[in-house]
């Protein structure tokens, strides 16, 4: 899906994603059920929870950037997310646990910066709600 041929006279490869996702509407919905087959083979070999949810967080990613009309184009052509996935399972199949406890460890840097911007949001929007009020 990623890296299906070579562009003459670079190094860069460009697979279907891409492709797919200059069929207005439907491509990258078409590009996003290919890709779940490579999580679904992760999650028959076993690969944990914190593994899948960053393979998920991967097609997520580009499925979500995918349908932005030619950002998407772009982020596609640079964001390889089953490149990426095959490469955690590649890294799953050397060192099971390793592969595991940064995968931990990145949801959880994730979730953490989640709480951070939800708090700084509150905060803002009660400074804004104060500076409004005080208008009147």
């Amino acid at each position: 899906m990623d890296d299906l041929v070579r562009i003459p006279g670079t190094r860069r490869r460009i697979g279907m994603d891409p492709l797919l996702g200059f069929l207005p509407g439907l491509g990258d919905w078409v590009a996003l059920v290919i890709s779940l087959d490579l999580l679904f083979s992760a999650a028959r070999i076993g690969a944990g929870a914190a593994v899948l949810v960053r393979m998920t967080g991967n097609l997520v990613l580009d499925a979500i950037v995918g349908m932005v009309p030619l950002l998407g184009d772009v982020f596609d052509f640079g964001w390889k997310a089953n490149r990426r996935n095959l490469a955690l399972l590649e890294a799953l199949a050397r060192d099971r646990e390793d592969t595991r406890k940064r995968s931990r460890w990145l949801i959880g840097a994730i979730l953490a910066a989640a709480v951070i911007l939800v708090a700084l949001g509150i905060w803002l929007g009660w400074r804004v709600l104060r500076w409004f009020v005080g208008l009147f």
